[in-house]
């Protein structure tokens, strides 16, 4: 059977927020996700290796390096970051430049939107996944689709797309291996006009810790 050429999601609505703006609790709900950009020297290894596949028309898309999933009314976040897949909030990125994806009725109705912030909970604690950026830098390099990776570890952009499988949504990508800029193709996000201000990006929190750890 014949893979179904990539395919825009069309359903979702997109909100661009400055530096000093940030989302209101009307304007999301949990299930929903925001994509933002950074100036970091990791961000910048992200956006070189994005525009490795990214070329042309589609390159703008290479722009936006990392992704987060909302799970609450109060805006709270969960995303993998360097120190591991942490509970955040939408708040700590008042002073950078992002953009909100609103996810519309027809693509996650409510059982959708429980599913998404379910699985995202669950993800809480895992590992960076180191190697799968290892493995997404030696496709993008070579140009072959072998994939590797383990279990029980999560990047960014791959932690918001196998959670959005719990949506309608549909990707021609393996989603734990799913870039920032596939995201922001898939959803037609595009970046901020040039000369916008995209403001400083948070400070990384500090490593995930259990309960169970002591202090």
């Amino acid at each position: 059977m014949e893979r179904q050429p990539f395919a825009p999601i069309a359903q979702a609505e997109k909100r661009r927020f400055a530096p000093g703006e940030t989302a209101q609790q009307e304007q999301f709900r949990p299930g929903d996700f925001m994509l933002t950009h950074s100036n970091s020297f990791y961000g910048w290894l992200i956006r070189f290796g994005q525009r490795l596949r990214f070329r042309g028309e589609d390159r703008k898309y290479g722009w936006w390096n990392h992704a987060a999933v909302i799970v609450s009314t109060d805006g709270d976040l969960i995303e993998a970051l360097n120190a591991g897949v942490r509970r955040t909030n939408i708040l700590t990125y008042v002073s950078t430049d992002y953009t909100l994806v609103h996810l519309q009725p027809l693509l996650a109705d409510e059982h959708d939107r429980k599913q998404i912030v379910a699985f995202a909970n669950w993800c809480l604690g895992e590992p960076y996944g180191w190697f799968t950026i290892a493995s997404i830098a030696f496709s993008l390099i070579t140009g072959g689709k072998f994939t590797f990776g383990f279990e029980g570890q999560s990047i960014c952009s791959g932690l918001v797309a196998r959670s959005l499988e719990r949506t309608s949504a549909i990707f021609n990508r393996t989603p734990s291996h799913i870039m920032p800029a596939d995201l922001a193709k898939y959803f037609q996000v595009d970046p901020p006009p040039p000369g916008s201000t995209i403001g400083t990006p948070p400070p990384p929190p500090p490593k995930f810790r259990h309960a169970s750890q002591p202090n």
